[in-house]
């Protein structure tokens, strides 16, 4: 899956993670009609990506259980010869460069060239000779090699998911030697084992470390899934992140289709009438991410079904609200509000009374709701006195960015009308003085102090999955009529994909 910020993983588990194959799904004659969500990866990240694929493949020949090779074979004058590899391990393993294809035919082509790697072990061996002559011997031996591997990874589709097939695996031995250890061997028995080995150890090779990679493949796309299921889910807040529609594969990128429907508790939004199209995204930049209004606006109804649209300020972020402003006129409004009481002894809740209606257009996200603030002033030993209670209905241009590893959400354009008034410094609501100083201070202080809450909540959502050690170069978000698109650059923490495969496998 891919959402804003939500990203990454190694060539292998964001390649996969990223596209299927419709082999086993089917999505109906429009499937761009239901999506909600598309990532497109492009050409740039995928080499970049590549770099890491050195240490999946470097886990999967560590990783590989090579079982005891045995064999016998009868030879002129010698007569019957046996012989038996057990205690295969790797050692020494060194990759020299790997390469990548994104190709059309919904597969990613990987080349994997020049593997070093000292395979080591003991080799058992015996022979009856003409004249019933027995002999049996264990030496150890070592073999050094060099290898070319390339990766077919066809992409299917189970329930919906991706299921990388990385068993269309290739060899190519460019070095197999054999080295016996131990007692000096006269040079025609070393050349005996060596022929009759090489081609059964070149067998087992292929067969172990594609299996082995295979597994790998199929363990870091789950760990992807999840990770971006996690990604998109806030207690009983989801968003649906199954496949949508087949994947576009180009020379240039590669582009998924999510559903982004979002689920609450029992309840699931539906999109049928989605806006997307492939012309929508460009190739300049590293990695794209579509996202739909519908989405968007799902999202925020959940919140407010969640009781999560609300927001206490007390103590210093209330004085700020109160004193945005320092003139005579303000200070008397706040003296009559707070009846002489301090910050500390007082709390201001705001909170939404209606769902956000959220639309998109090229100034911005533009977020419609009725809105309550309620500020109580505490009383030891008594009941909270309200001091203060509105209704205003609120229409703001939001524009969003994301810089220093935070999300910042700034008001651009807002307008406010107040449609319920109650202050016991004003009574009848008609003192011109607190009116024009509570208007001008939702205007000016009150709602972007909402928004940079909200904006310090994602943030921290995002962070706590991790996003905060990505470095993400040069972001933007870009507003449409009914959907918005973040682009970016990336660089890759290599450490995450290590600690990954340290623990799996």
């Amino acid at each position: 899956m891919c959402w804003a910020g939500r990203m990454m993983l190694g060539t292998f588990s964001i390649l996969l993670g990223l596209v299927h194959a419709a082999a086993a799904c089917e999505f109906g004659p429009f499937p761009y009609r239901g999506t909600g969500i598309v990532c497109r990866m492009t050409k740039p990240a995928a080499l970049l990506l590549n770099r890491e694929t050195a240490q999946v493949i470097q886990a999967a020949f560590r990783n590989a259980q090579f079982p005891n090779i045995t064999g016998e074979r009868s030879m002129r004058l010698l007569g019957r010869v046996a012989y038996g590899l057990s205690d295969i391990q790797v050692n020494d393993l060194s990759i020299e460069r790997s390469e990548v294809e994104l190709k059309e035919d919904n597969a990613i082509h990987i080349f994997i060239r020049n593997v070093t790697a000292l395979f080591k072990g003991t080799l058992t061996y015996g022979y009856a000779g003409a004249w019933f002559l027995q002999l049996f011997h264990s030496v150890d031996f070592e073999i050094e090699s060099s290898i070319d591997l390339q990766l077919n990874i066809n992409l299917m589709c189970q329930k919906d998911q991706v299921a990388p097939d990385a068993s269309d695996c290739y060899l190519t031995f460019h070095k197999l030697t054999l080295h016996l250890q131990g007692d000096k061997q006269p040079g025609w028995l070393k050349q005996l084992f060596t022929d009759f080995i090489s081609f059964t150890l070149k067998l087992v090779l292929k067969r172990e470390v594609c299996k082995e990679i295979n597994t790998v493949a199929q363990t870091l796309t789950n760990f992807i899934i999840d990770l971006a299921a996690s990604f998109v889910r806030d207690k009983d807040i989801a968003v649906d992140i199954s496949l949508a529609s087949d994947p576009v594969i180009k020379a240039t990128y590669i582009e998924s289709h999510h559903k982004g429907t979002v689920l609450y508790k029992n309840n699931s939004s539906m999109l049928s009438d989605s806006v997307f199209s492939p012309s929508l995204l460009t190739e300049s930049r590293m990695l794209y991410f579509w996202l739909s209004e519908h989405s968007l606006s799902s999202l925020a109804a959940a919140a407010f079904l969640d009781g999560q649209l609300v927001l206490n300020l007390r103590g210093e972020k209330l004085q700020e609200l109160f004193e945005m402003e320092d003139s005579e006129v303000q200070r008397k409004a706040v003296q009559r509000i707070f009846q002489g009481t301090s910050y500390n002894d007082s709390v201001a809740k705001v909170w939404s009374l209606t769902q956000p209606q959220i639309s998109f257009q090229p100034e911005g996200a533009v977020v419609r709701s009725l809105v309550a603030v309620e500020v109580s002033i505490l009383l030891a030993g008594e009941e909270p006195l309200v001091a203060l209670y509105m209704e205003k209905e609120i229409t703001a241009t939001i524009q969003a960015t994301y810089a220093e590893k935070k999300l910042i959400l700034q008001p651009v354009d807002s307008s406010v009308e107040i449609k319920v008034f109650k202050c016991t410094a004003d009574p009848s609501g008609e003192d011109p003085s607190i009116q024009s100083f509570l208007q001008n201070m939702i205007l000016v202080a009150g709602i972007p102090e909402v928004t940079s809450s909200i904006g310090s909540a994602l943030t921290s959502l995002m962070n706590s999955r991790r996003l905060h050690l990505f470095d993400i170069i040069n972001p933007e978000i870009i507003t449409r009529k009914g959907y918005v698109i973040v682009q970016l650059d990336f660089g890759f923490p290599s450490h995450l994909l290590l600690n990954f495969l340290e623990k799996s496998l």
